[in-house]
């Protein structure tokens, strides 16, 4: 669900992770029409790395 909102409203999936000022930063990029690109890209690369992080902490039990 998170990707495909990574793909069409990128900065939202920034406030979904507990990253805020990323999302903001993310929609001042979505504003312009050739920003949203990248910033559909941006978005999913933070959510995969949020991903491992999830990842990593459940591996180690919450430590870390």
């Amino acid at each position: 669900m998170r990707l495909i909102l990574a793909l069409l409203l990128p900065f939202l999936v920034f406030f979904t992770i507990r990253r805020p000022v990323q999302g903001v930063l993310c929609l001042l990029l979505q504003l312009t029409l050739i920003g949203w690109i990248p910033a559909a890209i941006w978005a999913v690369y933070a959510l995969s790395q949020y991903k491992t992080e999830r990842k990593i902490e459940d591996a180690f039990g919450g430590k870390g």
